[in-house]
């Protein structure tokens, strides 16, 4: 079955079901940016107090398109389940109370019997991370840098790979923020998010072996590009850059390894 029969299949099942009030798509098929990769992801809005029944609810209408290989159901103040099919079709829902409805942004109406929807606003700003949290990002890189002396005292290697994929992770990050991208969709959609010159910048960058050499290498070589850009970055918002931690830390690098900071990426 087809995405498209798939979301008709599941809506129709579920519009007269009780304790189901509305359904809408969310994800690249609620914000008009699906493609043939990409998942079906539902949310249904249930009485608070039926969210626990959800599961099965929401398990025959799933069957309809095709037992599931994986089922897996987080519980919470929402509930989350995810359902892949042989096919491989990944179908997932995320059933919330109407009090959890913030706003209507990304997001398809399926059905809605109370019109909840159209009583939110669209979000508001233009989809950039907060200050907080771009502070915390830049800090964290720091300090997973700050880390590899421990990684090269231990001879843990393998943890140095490790630490580097967290850097790769906040460089990215990084990278889709400069681009101010308001609908970022899922992890898997990377090439329509930044500029060809930011995806040559990870290319080239050198995938880490488990030695010392290259763990120190590698480091250097994340730090070299995302530093100075995290720098602009916070400059341009007007953000406390953690000046004192990342002396402190080159110091420690120095220190430690005998290493200076390298200089800025072209």
């Amino acid at each position: 079955m087809n995405p498209e029969a798939t979301i008709t299949c599941i809506a129709e099942y579920l519009r007269d079901k009780p304790g189901i009030r509305a359904l809408y798509l969310s994800g690249s098929h609620g914000a008009g940016l699906a493609d043939a990769w990409s998942d079906i992801d539902f949310v249904a809005v249930v009485p608070e107090d039926e969210l626990n029944g959800f599961p099965d609810v929401w398990r025959p209408a799933i069957d309809l398109v095709g037992e599931p290989v994986l089922r897996r159901v987080r519980p919470g103040p929402s509930v989350l389940i995810n359902a892949i099919t042989p096919d491989w079709m990944r179908i997932d829902v995320l059933a919330i109370p109407a009090s959890q409805l913030a706003t209507k942004s990304g997001k398809t109406v399926l059905f809605d019997h109370d019109g909840l929807l159209k009583r939110r606003p669209e979000a508001s700003g233009s989809g950039r991370k907060d200050d907080a949290r771009l502070r915390w990002e830049f800090e964290e890189f720091i300090r997973i840098l700050g880390l590899l002396p421990v990684a090269i005292g231990r001879k843990e290697y393998l943890n140095a790979v490790t630490g580097i994929f967290h850097l790769r992770n906040l460089l990215v990050d990084l990278l889709i923020e400069e681009t101010g991208a308001r609908n970022r969709g899922g992890a898997l959609h990377l090439n329509r998010l930044i500029t060809q010159e930011k995806k040559d910048l990870l290319g080239r960058l050198p995938v880490p072996e488990p030695t010392r050499e290259s763990a120190i290498a590698t480091h250097l070589a994340y730090a070299a590009d995302y530093l100075p850009r995290a720098l602009r970055l916070a400059e341009d918002r007007g953000i406390d850059w953690p000046e004192s931690f990342e002396q402190a830390t080159w110091a420690h690098l120095r220190s430690k390894l005998e290493i200076e900071p390298p200089d800025a990426a072209s």
